[in-house]
């Protein structure tokens, strides 16, 4: 099938959160508007139970909505979840692809949609309101189970894969850089090395920039430190490129871009855990878990299969390679077992 354009994760926003629309019934039908996708119930592709078994009585009325974000990596997690649902048995609608997170929220805060993939992170930091993340990946999520019950969601086993920020260099840097492996690296190399592309938001979020140099001793704005002539403004998207090209020593980038393997940028370790955990995590409606608990053993061993470097690959191949979402989700549900095609 033809591949529609996709909004990619340089355009996710953890925290400037678009209003949530009036008609949120339409939802199926707005998701036409910012990106320029197809409705995404236009297709949903027929498959088998492969490992994924039938649930018993979910072939019995109950349609099972699955909805996501618009932005690449969310719409193939929810396009895997799909299929999923496709076959465990349920009449499926698909609503994934919403523009803004705020949508995406109402719409399982609400009972209107069944399942979601959500970050820890993000749900502890823009939905929680919480001040500060939680890096260790366990301790985040188990924040999040809790206190989102309240909000009768129900938060899933988490996948290993984490798109949290990072810090990337290319890895022909000459000199000093190329040595260059840890971020606390940084603040041993001369201030007019010390030159870093970010994204706007990141330039001003909690967990971006400025806290990021402080928690690595490097004074912002100083002659000593980062001077605000050595740091570029970017949008999210041209930050790999112009990484890879040497505009800047280093970029802020998502873990899970697919860009980073195609560009053939290496991300630094973040030695001293600054940036909080976003594992994404499969969340359901608590009542809808209650009804079919059989649920969690069709998503648990899904969200076992996804590295962080296996979603840096399905994000590469629409983004690099132009595949449909949809496409990459159901080749990697036949390829895992998880269902045959009809």
């Amino acid at each position: 099938m033809t591949p529609h354009p996709i909004i990619t994760p340089a355009s996710r926003t953890r925290t400037r959160l678009g209003r949530l629309g009036a008609g949120i019934a339409l939802l199926s039908t707005l998701a036409l508007g910012a990106c320029g996708l197809q409705p995404s119930a236009a297709y949903i592709p027929p498959v088998n139970p492969g490992s994924i078994e039938e649930i018993p009585g979910a072939a019995d009325g109950k349609v099972f909505t699955v909805t996501s974000k618009n932005f690449t990596e969310a719409v193939i997690l929810g396009k895997i979840s799909v299929i999923a649902a496709e076959a465990a048995g349920f009449s499926v609608k698909d609503l994934t692809n919403v523009p803004g997170s705020v949508s995406a929220r109402k719409l399982m805060t609400s009972g209107q949609a069944d399942l979601t993939w959500e970050y820890t992170g993000t749900a502890w930091l823009t939905y929680l309101n919480e001040e500060e993340g939680i890096a260790d990946p366990h301790e985040q999520w188990q924040a999040v189970h809790d206190a989102d019950l309240a909000n009768g969601l129900t938060w899933g086993p988490a996948a290993e894969l984490n798109n949290s920020y990072g810090m990337a260099i290319r890895p022909d840097a000459p000199g000093e850089l190329g040595a260059v492996t840890k971020m606390s690296q940084l603040a041993d190399l001369k201030p007019e090395d010390r030159t870093i592309c970010v994204a706007a938001e990141f330039n001003s979020r909690p967990d971006g920039l400025t806290p990021m140099l402080e928690a690595y001793d490097i004074p912002r704005g100083e002659a000593d430190g980062t001077p605000e002539d050595n740091i570029g403004i970017y949008d999210a998207g041209p930050i790999y490129s112009a990484t890879a090209a040497g505009q800047c020593n280093f970029g802020n980038v998502y873990l899970t871009d697919g860009r980073i393997k195609a560009m053939g940028l290496v991300v630094l370790e973040d030695d001293r855990q600054f940036f909080p955990a976003y594992n994404a995590a499969p969340v359901f409606f608590t009542q809808t878990l209650e009804e079919y608990p059989q649920l969690e053993e069709v998503y648990a061993p899904i969200a076992e299969k996804l590295t962080t470097e296996q979603m840096q690959e399905l994000n590469r191949q629409v983004d690099v390679d132009g595949d449909d979402p949809v496409d990459v989700a159901l080749r990697w549900m036949v390829d895992e077992g998880f269902v045959t095609e009809r």
